[in-house]
């Protein structure tokens, strides 16, 4: 055993290490990391260096992409557009819901407007003019896509359509505007009881 000059502590010599007596030895071998332990420590150094900065974005939920819209066909039908005064004819307006394009005759398949020719009422017969020429300046306003519903043809022949314009309807905009209905697969009267 050997004396310390300085402060008298006794210290001993034991597996390598000078301890000082009365202290555990633990202490002394705490201190102490074996080369095994270190490099470990230094691969999750790495790892956490190389990966941290992100490493909880991996534990929560992906944020959702917002999916592109759905493209809107381009229109590419197009006419000028009059009035259909006799019989059949060529690019006009029948009445409200329903017109002759390229030598054939369409019906709105999503409104049903009021009637012009053989009127109820003077009111159906008012209003039905007005959507004739809000129909006409709606068809000639730009170019349109003609899109086919549950049936191809109505039991008058005529071809059944839905007309858009940039993926709107133009029969939701007579609706929006007072001049037509949603079709619901029937006919309603238009006149006051």
């Amino acid at each position: 055993m050997a004396r310390n000059g300085r402060n008298g502590a006794r210290r001993s010599q034991g597996h390598g290490v000078e301890q000082v007596l009365g202290a555990p030895a633990r202490r002394a071998n705490a201190a102490r990391i074996s080369g095994r332990a270190l490099v470990l420590i230094l691969w999750a150094g790495l790892l956490i260096g190389w990966y941290g900065p992100d490493w909880m974005a991996r534990f929560q939920a992906p944020h959702p992409v917002a999916s592109p819209a759905p493209a809107t066909p381009a229109d590419r039908l197009s006419a000028d557009f009059g009035y259909c005064h006799s019989g059949g004819g060529t690019d006009c307006v029948v009445d409200g819901d329903t017109f002759w394009f390229r030598g054939e005759k369409y019906r709105i398949a999503d409104i049903d407007t009021p009637e012009t020719h053989g009127p109820r009422c003077n009111a159906e017969g008012e209003l039905g003019a007005r959507a004739t020429q809000r129909l006409q300046a709606l068809m000639n306003a730009g170019p349109f896509s003609l899109e086919r519903g549950d049936r191809d043809v109505d039991r008058y022949g005529r071809a059944l359509r839905v007309v858009t314009r940039g993926g709107e309807s133009i029969g939701a905009m007579l609706v929006a505007e007072g001049l037509a209905r949603s079709w619901d697969g029937s006919r309603h009267p238009w006149c006051a009881v």
